[in-house]
């Protein structure tokens, strides 16, 4: 529940977020998403950071309570960006299906990735 898309779920929707992804462990230095590929699947970060690049040029870094990767799964367009894990780190892993089905049947989550997209297209 520390993630922002997961706060004020009940025990329910959480049970069937944690079906829908996968839980997924990763090495430091590990690319999560290559900026220009299709984008297939997204995370959200339970524990560690990573670098967000764009051409090569470090960008941002997020950490626990982030998601990566969801605006391709959206606009069907290539990832803007590529993200290195700076450290071990455990994530959700969301496939294109899960993600759709997360965002047409579990209206808090939907209107979380809706928030979560909103406040970076303002930043």
């Amino acid at each position: 529940r520390t993630i922002p898309l997961f706060e004020g779920m009940s025990d329910e929707e959480l049970g069937r977020l944690r079906r829908l992804g996968t839980r997924v462990e990763v090495a430091a230095g590990e690319i999560l998403v290559d900026q220009g590929d299709p984008g297939t699947y997204c995370f959200a970060i339970a524990d560690g950071t990573a670098g967000v690049f764009v051409s090569g040029e470090h960008v941002a870094t997020v950490g626990p309570g982030s998601t990566i990767g969801e605006m391709a799964l959206i606009d069907h367009r290539p990832r803007t960006a590529t993200v290195v894990a700076n450290d071990p780190m455990v994530l959700l892993r969301f496939d294109t299906r899960s993600f759709r089905e997360m965002l047409e049947d579990m209206p808090k989550a939907s209107e979380r990735i809706h928030g979560i997209l909103a406040s970076r297209l303002r930043d």
